[in-house]
């Protein structure tokens, strides 16, 4: 709130972190901040984990978070973002207007849910409106004021799955074996394999394919790997697989 009043007290810019994996909507929006008074970008990020990377080393006053992005997504990437530098205000932008993906984002810790067609002055009305304490969420989603009440009742409420579960679930369902998914979040495999039974004891699913579903319906992914191949698991090429002269 500190930052907010000095915000409003002295005109100081408002700094920005914009996390999209879309390279055109992020150049879109940096367009869009440039021309707007008082907005200065001071980061950009393609995938959750660097989002993540980039809002703790530029400590940005608001962070607009894609929802759906490859190996780490835009809501796991604002819990970490949250639980490490809680004065950023995030602003997850999303495709989704449903109560699951809105709810999902105010467990997370969001501060305001934008579709990704709202028009540009209501993006830097939301902006204001959080940097004031306030919830915001899209007047286009149906019975915007009932999500915006329950955002602190949803904070409160258990988790399904713990947050590093949820990153090898999301993983798990984007084609990440086991090995490729301990380099990725660091840990050994024996950990990866142990998060990985917990995981399908808590959902109750015991096979790949029902986790990738129940991925993909609450959000935590897209199609996998429908979206960008760059973002696609390293694969082992062998020796039959090299092209001839």
């Amino acid at each position: 709130m500190a930052r907010a009043f000095l915000i409003n007290l002295v005109g100081m810019a408002i700094s920005l972190v914009i996390a999209d994996d879309h390279h055109v909507v992020r150049a879109g929006l940096c367009v869009l901040f440039k021309n707007v008074p008082n907005f200065r970008i001071v980061g950009e990020a393609s995938s959750g984990r660097e989002a993540v990377h980039v809002s703790l080393k530029r400590r940005p006053d608001i962070v607009l978070m894609d929802f759906a992005m490859p190996r780490l997504n835009g809501v796991e990437a604002t819990r970490q973002i949250v639980k490490e530098f809680p004065d950023a205000k995030v602003i997850v932008l999303s495709s989704y207007g449903d109560s699951a993906h809105i709810d999902s984002a105010m467990t997370a810790g969001a501060a305001a849910y934008l579709l990704k067609d709202t028009a540009a002055s209501e993006v830097v009305h939301a902006i204001h409106c959080t940097l004031k304490g306030k919830a915001y969420v899209s007047p286009a989603i149906a019975n915007p004021k009932d999500a915006a009440a329950r955002w602190i009742a949803m904070s409160q409420q258990p988790e399904e799955l713990t947050p590093r579960e949820t990153e090898v679930l999301q993983l798990i369902s984007e084609g990440f074996t086991n090995k490729q998914i301990g380099a990725e979040l660091h840990l050994s495999q024996k950990t990866v394999e142990k998060h990985r039974n917990t995981l399908m004891k808590k959902l109750n699913i015991h096979n790949i394919a029902g986790l990738t579903r129940h991925a993909v319906a609450k959000g935590i992914t897209e199609i996998p790997l429908a979206r960008n191949d760059r973002f696609a698991p390293p694969k082992t090429r062998s020796k039959r697989a090299r092209l001839s002269p």
